[in-house]
């Protein structure tokens, strides 16, 4: 989809201004998926750090994407060094180690930090293994692990933002630091 709405860049009849931003992980009040996800994983003892637990993770702050959003738009607009028909890699531009930012938002919630490990090669055997049973067995949802989720929590996975920087004039207003704290603080704090 991200190739049509690039293609459909300054076509006629209408001459459609699109340009495509690339979020990574976004968090924060009203996450739906990414926060709900972990804590409740956590709160059940289901959590374990895949791989060494060194990899650094770029996400993005949900007013960060609201935010480049604006400046995408604004963006469009200039008649001169217009970033149409281009994508944008989008985050908080600070790469935070996953498993220190999964325990720090897990003891703001009082609950116990992820200290048990498991090798990559381990969860991803696992997760072909629950892949397999649940399309198989037509089981509802996601698997609790599969290999795309193995290996996103094990590797390093981080952009560079320097083009939204650039042609969208982007740069994050919420730091990860405050992040946290507004989110612990929207949760109402440690239960």
């Amino acid at each position: 989809s991200e190739k049509a709405v690039l293609a459909a860049h300054d076509l006629p009849p209408g001459h459609l201004k699109t340009v495509a931003l690339r979020p990574h992980l976004i968090w924060g009040l009203g996450d739906p998926n990414l926060i709900p996800r972990v804590l409740n994983r956590a709160s059940k003892g289901r959590l374990r750090i895949v791989g060494q637990g060194q990899n650094k993770v770029d996400l993005t702050y949900i007013d960060n994407v609201v935010h480049a959003h604006l400046c995408a738009e604004a963006a469009l607009d200039r008649p001169e060094n217009n970033p149409g028909g281009k994508a944008y890699f989008i985050s908080n531009d600070e790469p935070v180690n996953i498993w220190n930012w999964i325990n720090e938002l897990l003891d703001g919630r009082g609950l116990q930090k992820v200290e048990k490990s498991i090798s990559l090669p381990k969860a991803s055997r696992i997760g072909s293994v629950m892949e397999f049973f649940w399309k198989a067995l037509r089981l509802r949802g996601e698997p609790p692990m599969t290999r795309f989720i193995a290996s996103e929590l094990a590797k390093d996975h981080y952009f560079d933002i320097a083009a939204a920087k650039r042609d969208l004039s982007y740069e994050p207003l919420v730091s990860m630091a405050d992040g946290m704290v507004r989110l612990q603080q929207s949760l109402g704090g440690p239960h």
